[in-house]
């Protein structure tokens, strides 16, 4: 009994803990060591129930007061990301306060708001940054250009589109900086971005590269995956670019679009006459030559035609942007066949030339073959080293993806568990001896009530004279006789105690029985 009622007393005490203690769900996640301190004061002062978890980066709030607590949180500044924002200029004293120390909290907040905003990045955990401002030197024509340094914390790896994203974000935010001025070091010390002048074209070239490489692969593998199945292709795929930019400017005449342009004509036309080579003042006087016209004339007449024309040109200027494709290398190699044989057992059986040929031409059409470039297409029929499985697995769907439980699911069907167990050991082992024990009491109740009917009763209830007792009568009698035995004991038991604790009475009672006349 003692251990029935301690597992009772347990079981109870197990139900009502788990029925007054609040869910618990997480308030905030990742968070550094001054947010857990600062965070577990506050939930100290106001009284809140919480739980800490993954050494101190996760804390656990009663579910219904999780809201209201992230906002009153928030109003106070937390969390606040291990860092310094804007918020140093909230309490400062902006009399008292020199320009030094202005200059340093306003580098101290931009540099706390770019790390804030790099932790909002999928993959980031943390993430921290460091600028250099150099001021402008005195006599100087030219300023030293700003540069940043950036340790980031991830989970898995970051993407190249995503570390050109934080070099642009960091530089946009500050006056004068550029993406190349920005390094950016992973928690294991890789140099993810090393700030070179060159570095953001080589790794947009990169960039582009490696996307047109894995689109044309997943092209490739999707067709041919629809033809020799799910799994059972494996797709290599090189493209060669040509990352040089090249501007070409030509000139074209056309000798048959000529257009006059312009017209010139001249004429000249001179007379003299013979003086037989005298050379007199006479001679040269105006009119001299009318009187002598007997004498004889020279006369000269010359005509000059001058046309310009403008023949048609065209100027031509190309710019070939860098990235061209100059060649193209695919590789795919296909599984054979899997069929069923008599003993149920699979068989492998090598794919036909007809249908890999057949593959090559699509692969050929996806890939926009071009054999003046130098195209390859590769396809290879060989047997992988695990063959497919005969059933193959899928996403559960219906009935059985509502099968899926979570951690907390789990833990919960536990519990329940737990307390159905106790519920039926406490069923079997506390109110089965109970029931049981009221149920012979009323048995024992009635059997003396018919004994203390008298003798009436029972010649009643025994079978008349001359008849047989039945085999249901006789163990009713044997019942009734054992019934009888019990009281009789306990009585008889009763009497003993009464004689031990009064002996004097008994002794008294005793003795008048023993001086009574008998009848």
């Amino acid at each position: 009994m003692i251990a029935v009622t301690a597992a009772l007393i347990g079981f109870f005490a197990f139900v009502i803990m788990r029925v007054t203690t609040p869910q618990m769900t997480t308030l905030f996640t990742d968070l550094s060591v001054e947010d857990s301190s600062s965070i577990i004061k506050d939930l100290e002062r106001q009284g809140i129930q919480f739980e800490i978890r993954n050494e101190g980066t996760i804390i656990m709030v009663p579910k219904d007061k999780v809201t209201r607590l992230r906002m009153k949180l928030a109003e106070g500044g937390l969390p606040k990301g291990g860092g310094v924002g804007y918020e140093v200029f909230d309490k400062s004293d902006a009399l008292g306060t020199t320009s030094f120390v202005q200059n340093i909290n306003h580098l101290r907040a931009l540099e706390g708001e770019l790390a804030r905003t790099i932790r909002a990045i999928d993959r980031i955990q943390a993430a921290r940054v460091h600028l250099v401002l150099p001021e402008r030197p005195l006599f100087s024509r030219e300023a030293p250009e700003p540069s940043a340094s950036i340790v980031v914390r991830v989970r898995g790896s970051l993407e190249a589109q995503q570390i050109r994203a934080i070099r642009h974000l960091v530089a946009s935010a500050v006056n004068g900086l550029k993406p190349q001025r920005v390094s950016i070091v992973d928690e294991a010390g890789q140099l993810l971005a090393d700030g070179a002048a060159t570095d953001p074209e080589q790794a947009l070239g990169d960039e582009r590269r490696t996307a047109f490489e894995k689109r044309m692969r997943k092209q490739v593998e999707d067709i041919v995956s629809s033809v020799v199945g799910s799994g059972r292709a494996r797709v290599q795929l090189s493209a060669d670019f040509d990352f040089n930019k090249i501007t070409q400017t030509s000139d074209k005449y056309d000798p048959e679009g000529r257009v006059l342009r312009s017209s010139q004509t001249r004429e000249e036309q001179s007379m003299t006459a013979d003086t037989n080579g005298q050379v007199t003042v006479n001679n040269e006087l105006p009119g001299q030559q009318q009187n002598g016209g007997a004498a004889a004339k020279d006369q000269s007449k010359k005509t000059e035609e001058t046309n310009n024309y403008e023949i048609s040109r065209t100027t031509k200027t190309e710019v070939t942007e860098a990235g061209r494709v100059n060649r193209i290398s695919v590789a795919v190699l296909v599984d054979g066949i899997y069929t069923k044989n008599d003993k149920g057992e699979l068989a492998y059986t090598d794919r036909t030339k007809e249908q890999l040929d057949r593959i090559a031409t699509l692969v050929r059409s996806a890939i926009g073959f071009d054999q003046k470039r130098g195209d390859q297409v590769e396809v290879v029929n060989l047997r992988f080293a695990d063959a497919p499985s005969t059933a193959p697995i899928g996403e559960p769907s219906g009935f059985l993806g509502m099968l899926q439980f979570t951690k907390d699911d789990v833990m919960y069907f536990v519990e329940l568990g737990v307390m159905m167990l106790l519920g039926l050991v406490v069923l079997f082992m506390v109110i089965r001896p109970l029931v049981k024990r009221i149920l012979a009491s009323d048995e024992v109740a009635a059997a003396i009530s018919g004994v203390l009917a008298g003798p009436a009763a029972s010649e009643e209830a025994a079978p008349a004279a001359g008849q047989p007792l039945l085999p249901g009568g006789a163990a009713s009698a044997i019942d009734v006789a054992t019934i009888q035995g019990q009281v009789h004991a306990q009585s008889v038991h009763r009497v003993g105690e009464l004689a031990e604790r009064n002996p004097n009475e008994t002794v008294a009672i005793i003795r008048q029985w023993l001086t009574e006349p008998t009848k």
